[in-house]
């Protein structure tokens, strides 16, 4: 067993608006945040004020404890106000991914049994028809206006007094993302008020950030990393959150300039932006201090072809998922030379082991790869409304199978390898998938790419790469990019096919979508 090196700290008993939102009424005219495109502040005095103001509304209007409210909105300077006056109000929140179809929406608004809706006016109408498919919901809100439906400025004219509700820290759900669209049907992860405000407390140590720092919040907040990493810590310690709705390499630059920004929290996608796109020279970055990947695996090799680029201390990486709330390891913002490509260390309160993928009774030392299991107070209540596979998950000791294969080294430090799922088994020989997509992103023709393996005729599962061509590389033919591979490469990791494609399909954290190329391969 692997134990964190940080002293344990003690549950955070506390519902979440209260641990993040606990000091915001003295932190005064301090910038909160800011929108990224055109400005509009809200410093922590208004967002303590607004978030209080909504709640009693949200009471008014007639939520209740153990309501939920299903939050439908890119990233905007309103969705902080929109989750914490949901749990003040008593609610739990599932946030909604703002591209899902009206279909996608309505089952997730069954599945979590949700009464209300906040969305944006530009997504309204697919709002509508989910609502209308589920049946359920009591009252669509908007964050900005639009006719028929109730905006968050109208209700904040409400003189309803706040409500104050007797919140349950450790059997209360405070959020209800839903996980595992890459590996099978989503499903509602019922993380608690003091499970996720815990894992807050747990990052502190080796993630510090306070008054003075800036963070840009481009990664989604409806997903469990933008959540923790670009909401609730930094509102937590009083930095400022500059918020972009998506990401455009111009705006994300522009925005870092402008903004001073010294922390990135971001994708692999945006990390190999930053070190391959031309766009990047002509801005002044030179306010950034950290970078920190997570959510997919990164490359050492493209890490450090970034902070070479950037002039930056080496590339940190997080690992975690939805189910911990979300974080088990981080990089330290202080560390000076983490060997490359590790996802850090364990972080306080935080036990592991490492799996044998062949004896899951055998736990394995220093080393040795296989499954990783995490224990500790961050770990998930469960799946909502799926026992079973919440206990396929979490075994009856408290430990959570994540599904990924590593190994740590004798000073602690954790490497993944691949998901256990999509490890390619080639004549006996175990190919990760990771391990061939970080070789093809340093050929300079190739802009981005995947890699999945598929059955030959000898029925035998090879890997076959689906490749993005930089729009400078020219003709790039599927004999060059399996010959860069196999002049690299031991025989049996050779990739023994290539499609080429427009963009690698990826989920909003980053994650490749590799279940939609196995789609695409057999509808070809």
């Amino acid at each position: 067993m692997f134990r964190s090196e940080y002293a344990d700290v003690p549950a955070v008993e506390e519902p979440i608006h209260d641990a993040v939102l606990g000091r915001a009424a003295e932190r005064g005219d301090t910038p909160a945040l800011i929108d990224g495109a055109d400005g509009t502040t809200l410093t922590y005095a208004q967002l303590d004020v607004f978030h209080r103001r909504l709640a009693a509304a949200l009471a008014e209007a007639g939520v209740r404890k153990g309501d939920v409210l299903a939050l439908h909105s890119p990233n905007t300077i309103a969705f902080p106000t929109a989750f914490f006056a949901a749990t003040r109000a008593g609610a739990s929140v599932t946030t909604v991914h703002p591209l899902a179809t009206p279909e996608e929406f309505a089952k997730q608004l069954r599945d979590s049994a949700a009464s209300w809706i906040v969305t944006v006016s530009p997504l309204l109408e697919a709002a509508r028809e989910a609502a209308e498919r589920a049946g359920g919901v009591r009252e669509i809100f908007v964050c900005d206006s639009a006719p028929g439906h109730r905006s968050l400025t109208d209700l904040l004219a409400t003189t309803a007094p706040e409500p104050h509700i007797d919140i349950d820290p450790a059997e209360d759900v405070a959020a209800l993302p839903y996980s595992s669209g890459t590996t099978g049907i989503p499903k509602g992860v019922m993380l608690t008020h003091r499970s996720i405000a815990t894992n807050l407390a747990q990052l502190l140590p080796c993630m510090p950030m306070g008054p003075g720092d800036r963070i840009l919040a481009v990664l989604p907040f409806f997903h469990i990393y933008g959540l923790t990493a670009l909401m609730n810590a930094p509102l937590r310690q009083g930095a400022t959150v500059v918020v972009l709705p998506r990401f455009d390499i111009g705006t994300f630059l522009a925005a870092i300039e402008k903004h001073r920004i010294t922390t990135l929290f971001v994708a692999p996608p945006i990390v190999l932006a930053l070190t391959k796109h031309p766009d990047v020279a002509s801005y002044d970055l030179s306010s950034l201090k950290h970078i920190i990947s997570s959510a997919a695996p990164l490359d050492a090799k493209l890490a450090a072809a970034c902070s070479r680029r950037l002039g930056l201390p080496p590339i940190g990486q997080g690992y975690g998922m939805t189910e911990l709330s979300p974080c088990t390891h981080l990089v330290p913002l202080a560390a000076e030379n983490p060997p490359p490509g590790t996802v850090g260390r364990l972080i306080a309160g935080t036990e592991m082991r490492i799996v044998s993928l062949d004896d899951p009774d055998k736990h394995l030392d220093v080393g040795e790869p296989g499954e990783i299991a995490i224990r500790g107070p961050q770990v998930m209540k469960g799946y909502l409304g799926r026992p079973d596979a919440t206990a396929q998950m979490i075994d009856p000791e408290g430990w959570l199978h994540t599904g990924d294969v590593g190994h740590v080294d004798g000073d602690g430090w954790l490497f993944v390898v691949d998901r256990v799922k999509e490890l390619i088994k080639y004549k006996g020989f175990q190919v990760a998938p990771a391990e061939l997509e970080a070789l093809l992103l340093t050929h300079p023709g190739i802009a981005d790419a995947a890699v999945i393996g598929v059955y030959n005729e000898d029925n035998n599962e090879v890997p076959h790469a689906y490749v993005v061509c930089q729009q400078a590389a020219g003709d790039l033919s599927e004999g060059e990019v399996m010959m860069y591979v196999a002049e690299r490469v031991a025989p049996y990791k050779r990739v023994r096919g290539v499609t080429f494609i427009d963009a690698v399909p990826r989920a909003a954290s980053g994650k490749i979508l590799r279940r939609e190329l196995r789609d695409l391969r057999e509808q070809a």
